[in-house]
Parts: structure tokens; C-alpha cells; sequence
């Protein structure tokens, strides 16, 4: 869902930008947009860490096979903890960037650009943290957004391995050890596509910091353009990345969509043939029995906690 505010809103804002040259909703997109973005990269990073603990717990649990499915309420708590989390880091970016305007000296148009610098209207206690996190960003970014997910998942990852070579009881049959695997190959997927689209940001940064003196500004500028498109090819590629991978989620999306697009509604045609089948299988089946059959008793319900 953070993937898809990404490229709803995100990406248009980009692309009109360097159409233009003007920014679309002036100021407020030049603090907007990369908030939301750095909160990708939080939502993103604090995700695959939950997974990787969920990994660990399926490896470690003394019963995995028939570990009970988690509650909703305990799954919304997690990702609520996520969200607020990734955004609370990201608010310094709001009050880090603002709109400025440069004149082109060759045929005099204005052009609309944002700059990182905080403005000097806020509070002293509260610019002096903001211009702190300018110097320390580019570190942050690297450890926070880059090292902390891919380290977390490879550490996740090899413990995991490391106690299912150790134990191979018998509870763990081969069907619940391939779906294991699966997940597992998952989340070792994400995080690759994750560290590749994250990798060119944070070069470019690390080089910027130590040579924008002797960068102009049109290569800062498009440098930082393409930082911004890895960003939004991440948000395309992990949803068709999950889709694919995880085959309950796939289904139930294809399903999803197959229902939206042939409609719910119940057909008489489909609803004859069901009723015609069922009879008919009824009627075959009662030739096995000597008497006839009584009437069945009633199912018990089957679901999720959800």
C-alpha cells in the first residue's frame, strides 16, 4: 500500500517537475514527497526486519508444523508500529527541504527546484536538531536504510539454517519444510531487490558529500533524479515480486481480481449445473448403500482467527 502513495502521488510530482520545471503544488510537494519517500525506506526496512523475526520463530518453535495462525489484532499492532515508526523518523524531512528558484541566464526562464535547507524561521532548539540530521543524513540513510535491513535479514537467515541442520525432528514434515523454505526464499528476494535499487542512493550520496564542490548542478540534479527512479522501480517490482513468489497471496489477488472482474453475483445458469451435479452425485454414490442415507450433521465451522 506504501508502494502504491509511491507512485500515486510521488511520481507524478517527479515527472511534471522535469517536464515543467515547475513544481506541482509548489512547497508543500518539495516537503511531501521526500518524506514520503524516506518513510518507504522505513516501512521497507522495518518489514523485512519483522520477517526475518517471524522466520526465526518458525525455525525455533518447538511445535512449527502446527504453530497456531497469528491473530489479526496482533498483525495490525505490528504494522502500526511500522508505520509510526518510519514516519516519525521522517519528519525531520519535512522541515529540511523547502522550494527555492533559479533564473537561467542563457534565455531568462524561472525555474522551480527544491534544496535542502532548513528554514530559518523555526525555533532555535529545533533548527539546530534539523541542520544535525543534514550532517549525519547521508550516515543514516547507510545504516539505518541500507545496513540494518540487508545485515538483519543475512544474520536472520543464517541462524535459521543454522538450527534447522541441527535439528531435524520428525515433526517438521518435508510439505511444512518446502513452504518454509519458500518463505524464506521470499524474504531473501525482497531484500536483494531492495538492496539493489538502494545501493545507487547511497553511492551517489557518499559521493556527493565529498565532491558536490566540484559537481554542478545539473549532475546533482540528475543524479539525484535517478536515485529518485530506482526509488519508484523498488515500489513497482516488490508488489509483482510478492505476487509471485508467495502463492497464497498471488492466489487470493487473482482470485480478487477474477471476482471484480466477472462479477460476485450468484449465477442461475452455474447454480443449476452445481445443483444438477450434486444430485447426480448423490444419486450415484446412494447405490453403495442398503438403506437410504440420513441426512448429514452439521459441519463445524472452519477459519482463521481474522
Amino acid at each position: 500500500f506504501w508502494d502504491f502513495l509511491i507512485l500515486f502521488f510521488c511520481l507524478p510530482v517527479v515527472i511534471f517537475n522535469e517536464i515543467t520545471k515547475k513544481r506541482l503544488l509548489g512547497d508543500v510537494s518539495c516537503r511531501i514527497v521526500p518524506f514520503m519517500e524516506v518513510s518507504s525506506l522505513g516501512v521497507t526496512t522495518f518489514s523485512l526486519c519483522a520477517l526475518g523475526i517471524d522466520r526465526f520463530h518458525a525455525a525455533t518453535s518447538p511445535q512449527a508444523s502446527t504453530r497456531p495462525i497469528e491473530q489479526c489484532q496482533s498483525i495490525i499492532a505490528k504494522l502500526a508500529v511500522i508505520w509510526v515508526g518510519s514516519m516519525t523518523l521522517s519528519v525531520p524531512e519535512i522541515l529540511l527541504w523547502q522550494l527555492a528558484q533559479d533564473t537561467s541566464p542563457v534565455n531568462g526562464v524561472v525555474t522551480e527546484y527544491c534544496t535542502m535547507k532548513p528554514s530559518s524561521n523555526l525555533p532555535e532548539s529545533v533548527y539546530s536538531l534539523v541542520l544535525t540530521y543534514q550532517n549525519a543524513r547521508m550516515w543514516w540513510y547507510f545504516g539505518c536504510y541500507f545496513c540494518l535491513p540487508i545485515l538483519f535479514t543475512i544474520s536472520c537467515q543464517l541462524v535459521t539454517r543454522r538450527i534447522r541442520g541441527t535439528d531435524k525432528s520428525e515433526s517438521r514434515g518435508a510439505k511444512h519444510g518446502q513452504r518454509e523454505s519458500h518463505l524464506n526464499c521470499t524474504i531473501v528476494a525482497l531484500t536483494v531487490i531492495y538492496g539493489l535499487c538502494t545501493t545507487p542512493e547511497n553511492v551517489c550520496n557518499i559521493v556527493v558529500a565529498y565532491m558536490s564542490p566540484d559537481m554542478s548542478k545539473q549532475t546533482l540534479d540528475l543524479l539525484n533524479l535517478i536515485n529518485q527512479f530506482f526509488l519508484f522501480f523498488k515500489c513497482s517490482v516488490t508488489p509483482v515480486l510478492l505476487l509471485c513468489l508467495c502463492r497464497p497471496l498471488g492466489q487470493a489477488f487473482m482470485d480478487c481480481c477474477c471476482c471484480c472482474c466477472e462479477g460476485c453475483g450468484p449465477d442461475t445458469t452455474s447454480s443449476e449445473g452445481s445443483a444438477d451435479s450434486k444430485l447426480k452425485t448423490e444419486m450415484s454414490s446412494s447405490i453403495f448403500f442398503d438403506k437410504p442415507r440420513e441426512t448429514p450433521p452439521p459441519l463445524l465451522a472452519l477459519g482463521t482467527p481474522c
